[in-house]
């Protein structure tokens, strides 16, 4: 698989995280909690693809990756705090998940843009 094989299937991951995540905040009740379980599961799946990916990056693109690997280990964080929460607390903890999620994916399509630019800018010259 190339490089930007990798990292399209690291936003890929990332998006379906962050719908996930938004699908289970839409939900209520008490399947909410197993969704959320699963979410930080997958949240640890994807950190550990980005971070696997780092390595074989450009300088601009690892900073942005760094970034989504950041703000997947929030997604993480906040999701477990959501699973010993109720009512408010709870909820609270689902809008920090999601808007990790989002962060995440918007720094890794940043990083999918910036590897394109730069090969691009490669096979011009």
């Amino acid at each position: 698989m190339s490089v930007n094989n990798d990292l399209d299937h690291v936003r890929t991951a990332a998006q379906a995280l962050h719908g996930a995540i938004s699908d289970a905040a839409a939900r209520r009740g008490g399947a909410i909690k197993a969704d959320i379980e699963a979410v930080g599961q997958t949240a640890n799946a994807v950190t550990e693809s980005v971070k696997a990916s780092i390595a074989m990056q450009n300088e601009v693109t690892k900073k942005y990756l760094k970034g989504a690997v950041a703000d997947l280990e929030a997604v993480q964080k906040h999701a477990a705090e959501a699973l010993k929460e109720s009512g408010q607390a709870f909820e609270t903890s689902i809008r920090k998940t999601l808007a990790d999620a989002r962060a995440s994916v918007q720094k890794v399509s940043e990083a999918v843009a910036t590897k394109r630019t730069t090969e691009s800018t490669k096979t011009h010259k």
